[in-house]
């Protein structure tokens, strides 16, 4: 699955694929929001951890990541 974080002040977001189901990871997001002061910590495939504090969080977007990314000039 696709997880991509906006954190505020910054013009990039982080892209992660994760192996967690969406209901798992929108649960961890909720109890990281819920106090401004914690870390969000996420696993991705690799095993990497990414920690983003909170209070830093623009936004969340959650997908699949089984789209389909086309390119070139059969692009829709």
């Amino acid at each position: 699955m696709e997880v991509r974080i906006g954190i505020t002040q910054t013009p990039k977001e982080l892209e992660l694929e994760l192996d967690a189901e969406a209901d798992d990871v929108v649960k961890l997001v909720d109890e990281a929001l819920a106090n401004d002061a914690a870390t969000l910590w996420l696993t991705d495939r690799k095993g990497r951890r990414v920690g983003v504090p909170a209070g830093k969080v623009a936004y969340v977007e959650i997908g699949t990541g089984h789209e389909e990314r086309r390119v070139g000039f059969g692009a829709p």
